[in-house]
């Protein structure tokens, strides 16, 4: 049997033609540019003899250092054709951890996307003995006068292209030879607390995926259509996309995140995977439109929402319909109000938005079914291949991860960790058999290192981290997400990172929404020069402190954050503080800001 991502783009132009299969921006433009499954397979065919000529072997891994763009995918599935092994790094990697992964993995080539990759590259090249060589995607970049071993992408395609059957003969061959114990990739964990490790994924893992994927997802068709937003490098952005490839969904790859606002509302997608924050930012942006508006045009808006959250929460997401008068009211709200809400944000023909990578309040996914907006929450991890448990079609727990989809098996072990056995479980941690066998039970069983437990319909509730657990000096456990993401909720709050870890109470850092809170000192009349002046200001700070006491209601008196430090700038991955995947690096935050976290304890 061949593995699925091998022969994909092959067995898709077969099929599909001159259908389009993705579509991109070009360098430069604002024009988005379609390529058909021929080209697509072309393209793809071509890179993979010229990877091959130039010597590329089995199970060779070469690196992919770039933002979103669709000379990734074509590499990947070159890749693939060669049973060579693509490893993706995050486009937004320091100099350090490219260093370490191209050493770790024992790349002999890498990929650039941009200027500043490539003069990282370059910078480390010296300090990298297997690689041998680098190829620009953009060819713009200038490249340095001393550089021998860089090439360009279009010339990688030309040399395919020359390279006459001879090579095209040696690919096919090693098509036919692929196997699903072949290692399809390596994805490395954001690494929290330590090293990132890379979890091998052979093909076996993303054939079972694809499958498993299929069952579950029942409600897409290929006549979807995705946008590639979250990072190519990251599991859940590559097994959707690659599931969405399989499928015959077109995927529209967006290159650059802070655009996103611009080119959901160009794709109007009718699936999307996206994390958490995304969605925050949607309730928070919607929510403040609605409550500045006045009189009837409110009421109507408030209206629409409560009929949307009974028709599509208490009928809709059981599988039972509506009373006629309900779905009535329904029908003429979706058409003046809630489309139009749906349309301003670029969902208006959505099919399912699957979200996951951390927890999103019940609050929002409440708010945006009843705004007929498909929110699909699930739970994964990249040892998993990604999906683990997901929202079923009907009868879908909100405050839960989902159930468990189709020839998974999960349990519940000690100290309530998460436990998965699965054919989409990783192989290990390339080059680490210690890491390795402290990620598995005894019995075969994958450590997630996340607790949780199951409802009474089977859904997945997730409780925290355990890493992240943490015990005040009183005795009593702490779970930082739960209150980090019900503070996400609010419009004043970007990041917060919970502090706690054997101290007499909660506190929190807290980096407010910066425009957000110019603008109501501007309404109130505060004067302020700087950044520092606004977020030292005392109305402000007891605003702020009214909120986030009313946002913690429902959570224990020893849960409660007592004190709080407004910092001035963001966490940013540059500085350390985040990791590529946007999850705080604990450790370095308790570190850093040791001084201001004393002080909420004197």
């Amino acid at each position: 049997m061949h593995n699925i991502l091998t022969d994909l783009t092959a067995r898709q132009a077969l099929r599909y033609g001159s259908r389009e299969a993705i579509s991109f921006k070009e360098r430069g433009t604002d024009r988005w540019t379609s390529m058909s499954w021929i080209d697509f397979d072309k393209k793809v065919s071509q890179f993979a003899c010229a990877l091959e000529t130039l010597g590329v072997e089995p199970q060779t891994m070469i690196n992919v250092f770039s933002a979103n763009c669709p000379e990734i995918l074509i590499t990947d599935f070159a890749c693939f054709r060669n049973r060579a092994i693509p490893v993706s790094l995050y486009s937004t990697s320091s100099r350090e951890q490219v260093e370490f992964i191209i050493n770790d993995s024992g790349a002999t080539m890498i990929m650039v996307g941009d200027a500043k990759q490539y003069h990282t590259v370059r910078d480390i090249a010296a300090n990298c003995p297997t690689l041998k060589t680098i190829v620009t995607f953009d060819d713009s970049i200038v490249l340095d006068d001393d550089d021998t071993m860089t090439m360009r992408f279009d010339a990688m395609l030309k040399l395919g292209e020359a390279a006459g059957k001879q090579s095209l003969d040696v690919v096919d061959m090693r098509r036919a030879e692929a196997t699903p114990d072949d290692i399809a990739t390596l994805i490395y964990t954001s690494g929290t607390t330590g090293e990132p490790k890379g979890a091998i994924l052979p093909h076996s893992c993303f054939d079972a995926a694809l499958e498993i994927h299929r069952r579950r997802l029942d409600m897409l068709t290929d006549d979807d259509r995705s946008l590639c937003f979250l990072p190519l490098s990251h599991i859940f952005e590559k097994a959707w996309t690659y599931f969405c490839l399989d499928f015959g969904i077109k995927v529209y790859i967006n290159h650059n995140p802070k655009e996103i606002q611009t080119a959901i509302k160009e794709v109007s997608p009718t699936c999307m995977c996206s994390v958490p924050r995304f969605w925050e930012k949607v309730y928070t942006a919607v929510t403040e439109k609605v409550s500045a508006m006045k009189g009837i045009k409110k009421l109507m808006v408030e209206r629409a929402i409560k009929i949307g959250t009974i028709r599509n929460l208490e009928y809709v997401r059981l599988g039972r319909r509506a009373p006629w008068w309900i779905e009535k009211q329904y029908q003429f709200f979706d058409k003046r109000i809630l489309s139009v809400m749906r349309k301003a944000i670029g969902v208006n023909d959505g099919n399912i938005f699957p979200t996951a990578g951390a927890p999103l309040s019940a609050n929002i996914v409440e708010f945006l079914q009843a705004c007929g907006i498909n929110i699909v929450i699930g739970y994964g991890l990249s040892e998993t291949t990604a999906t683990v448990t997901c929202f079923p079609t009907v009868g879908y727990e909100i405050g839960t991860v989902g159930t468990v989809l189709p020839d998974i098996q999960v349990k519940i072990g000690k100290d309530s960790e998460i436990l998965v056995k699965a054919p989409t479980v990783m192989r290990g941690y390339y080059r680490r058999p210690e890491a390795t066998a402290e990620a598995f039970t005894d019995d075969g069983w994958f450590r997630t290192g996340d607790a949780g437990h199951f409802d009474e319909n089977g859904a997945l509730i997730l409780t925290e981290r355990l890493k992240d657990l943490f015990k005040t000096s009183n005795g009593k456990y702490i779970a930082p997400q739960a209150i980090e993401s019900r503070l996400g909720e609010d419009k004043f709050i970007e990041q917060v990172a919970v502090i706690g870890d054997q101290r007499k109470y909660v506190t929190a850092i807290i980096i407010p929404a910066f425009e957000a809170l110019k603008e109501y000192a501007r309404r109130k009349k505060i004067a302020f020069r700087n950044i520092d002046e606004l977020i030292q200001n005392s109305e402000i700070k007891k605003m702020l402190e009214e909120r986030i006491e009313k946002l913690q209601n429902g959570f224990a008196n020893f849960e409660k954050i007592k004190r709080f430090t407004l910092l001035p700038k963001e966490f940013t991955i540059e500085s350390g503080e985040l990791t590529n995947t946007l999850k705080l690096r604990r450790p370095i935050i308790n570190r850093r800001y040791a001084h201001e976290i004393e002080a909420m304890y004197c």
